[in-house]
């Protein structure tokens, strides 16, 4: 069976985009079509269900594609594994991680790495802790930052722990305050981001045994900045996200002092691939280093 024709599908599948696929390998959309077409006849039943929210696998695909995923995985695998022995460079690395890293941290990295291996292909999924989970568990990242969770299922390595802040109205009476206590807290209105379910914002009211106040749920921290610049609320969240942040709100230490782990993770399950490896030292020798950190 042809890896080019699974990849396809499992794009089609994450995508949901017949025109994204068809500009992502480089063919027509009906190039595309027809690839499915030809995956569906050699198979000998249909992949894809269309409906209004768009293509969805069928019942019969559902159970495929894990194992799809893991031969495209183990096919790349081997492709760069060949290609590191021969001294060529030409592979891809797909990284998810929190927005707050990716926009802090990993500019440097991918700097310097792009600078020793020009021919590797770099792609950043930014996502919060439960989306890094499972795009990792279903291999469609080769690396994952994002902060440590007891109960994950990936091989984990601690690179820096990172204060957690809150973030306030400039003209919140909690302002005029050096620091705040989480009991302070309680009684506020708290934008919440990924859905009021942030992992490192639960962990820390239940390490406390406080319950998490009732607020305003978001997607996005960045949504829920705004929101506090607006004196919509209050909310809590890592340092980096507030480097470089708006006017019109005051960022205080947590009194005492809280932080959480923030490190990279890959599947357990799997082998890294040379770029993976390569690019792990370069962060590892990166993101450690205390003059680094300290700049951004």
């Amino acid at each position: 069976m042809d890896n080019s024709r699974m990849k396809i599908f499992l794009h089609l599948i994450e995508s949901n985009s017949l025109t994204e696929t068809a500009a992502a390998f480089g063919y027509s959309i009906s190039g595309v079509s027809h690839k499915m077409s030809s995956l569906e006849q050699e198979l000998g039943f249909p992949l894809l269900t269309k409906t209004k929210e768009g293509f969805v696998p069928s019942e019969n695909a559902k159970s495929l594609i894990p194992i799809m995923r893991s031969r495209v995985m183990w096919d790349e695998l081997l492709n760069q594994e060949i290609a590191d022995i021969q001294g060529v460079e030409d592979s891809s690395l797909t990284v998810a991680s929190y927005f707050s890293v990716a926009s802090q941290w990993l500019p440097e990295v991918i700097s310097r790495f792009h600078r020793d291996y020009p021919r590797v292909h770099i792609n950043v999924v930014e996502s919060v802790w439960q989306g890094i989970s499972e795009i990792l568990t279903e291999h469609r990242a080769d690396l994952g930052f994002y902060s440590y969770v007891p109960s994950s299922n990936t091989q984990w390595i601690p690179l820096k722990s990172v204060p957690l802040v809150a973030v306030v109205p400039e003209d919140h009476p909690l302002a005029q305050k050096d620091r705040v206590r989480l009991e302070e807290l309680a009684c506020e209105t708290v934008i919440m981001p990924d859905h009021g379910s942030d992992v490192d914002v639960d962990q820390l009211f239940q390490n406390v045994k406080l319950q998490k106040p009732c607020g305003v749920h978001t997607t996005h921290m960045q949504t829920a900045l705004g929101m506090v610049e607006q004196g919509m609320g209050v909310t809590v969240t890592n340092e980096l996200f507030t480097k470089g942040l708006r006017s019109h709100v005051k960022v205080l230490p947590l009194d005492p002092p809280r932080s959480i782990s923030f490190g990279v993770g890959y599947p357990s399950d799997c082998k890294l691939s040379p770029a993976a490896e390569k690019f792990m030292e370069y962060t590892c020798s990166i993101i450690r280093d205390e003059r680094m950190v300290k700049t951004i």
